[in-house]
């Protein structure tokens, strides 16, 4: 079996297993100049949802945590980031890291798949291929929305630096936005837990970061590195040691700091062009519990 084909069948092997989350319910590399200077401290945070194309044949009911001042969106744009769930799972359940990225200064918005979300009508794991393009139908919309005056999100999204992250079939998913023709305004992406899909990792050169339990069932750790190493750009792996598919999500379990403080400063770096926080990656991230490594572009 050539090597192309093992990655495919260790893909689809994965997939088939599950992938909620396990909760109760740089290298060197040339980041873009910054729109803006990155926030200092933090925001209290809001939360809408609303259902995309609600009449067609994929609606995709979404929720979106920003930025929040006085019950409104926080003055000033922020760079939005889409955050792809798992199989049998669903937004909220991964509020725990969304909330507090809303809070470092980024607009998140999550969907919930069509036939991949828990609760879905007519599940079919299949379905992750086409999920990369229902990303993009909701930053289109998201443009919709931030040149609509009577919108509250109006002028407050900067849609010149997006990222996309996601756990387990999520991260798959996110893998998958990085394809041939990609705009460049996705800068970055975070995969959890998950890995390539056919076609990822071309187009505009952007950093990547994995981040990856090394007991991990469910997506075996080596289906996250053999993405890690087909990535032509900048990228970095941040190894849960003895950890499995997820837990390492929930706040309060081990891991879960240090994956909240690279991400976050992973974001920075990459969106808001924060040089000290892409400085920090390589110390903030080694910890008893973890394992970091980035490498420059191939």
């Amino acid at each position: 079996m050539g090597a192309g084909r093992l990655i495919a069948v260790l893909v689809v092997s994965a997939l088939l297993a599950g992938c909620a989350p396990a909760t109760a319910a740089p290298g060197g590399s040339s980041i873009p100049a910054p729109a803006r200077r990155a926030p200092e401290g933090s925001y209290a945070v809001g939360v809408r949802t609303f259902t995309l194309d609600a009449r067609s044949a994929r609606p995709l009911p979404v929720t979106i945590w920003y930025p929040s001042s006085t019950g409104n969106v926080a003055p000033g744009r922020f760079p939005v980031v889409i955050y792809s769930h798992g199989l049998y799972s669903w937004p909220e359940l991964h509020a725990g890291l969304t909330t507090r990225w809303a809070a470092a200064g980024f607009v998140v918005a999550a969907p919930a798949y069509p036939h991949t979300r828990q609760g879905a009508a007519r599940f079919t794991r299949a379905d992750v291929r086409n999920q990369p393009a229902d990303g993009w139908r909701l930053i289109r919309h998201l443009s919709r929305l931030d040149s609509e005056p009577t919108d509250p999100l109006a002028g407050h999204l900067d849609l010149a630096s997006i990222a996309a992250a996601g756990h387990s079939a999520g991260g798959f998913t996110t893998s998958g936005m990085f394809a041939e023709g990609h705009p460049a305004r996705l800068r970055s992406g975070i995969v959890i837990a998950g890995g390539g899909l056919p076609g990822s990792f071309a187009g505009p050169v952007a950093p990547l970061l994995f981040v990856h339990g090394t007991a991990d069932q469910v997506v075996p750790l080596t289906v996250g590195r053999a993405a890690y190493a087909r990535v032509p750009g900048p990228a970095a792996f941040l190894s849960l040691l003895g950890q499995g598919h997820g837990e390492y999500l929930t706040p309060g379990n081990p891991g879960f700091a240090a994956v909240l403080a690279t991400t976050i400063d992973f974001l920075r770096w990459t969106l808001y062009g924060d040089r000290a926080a892409g400085a920090r990656l390589p110390v903030g991230a080694r910890t008893p519990l973890t394992r970091y490594e980035s490498r420059p572009p191939h």
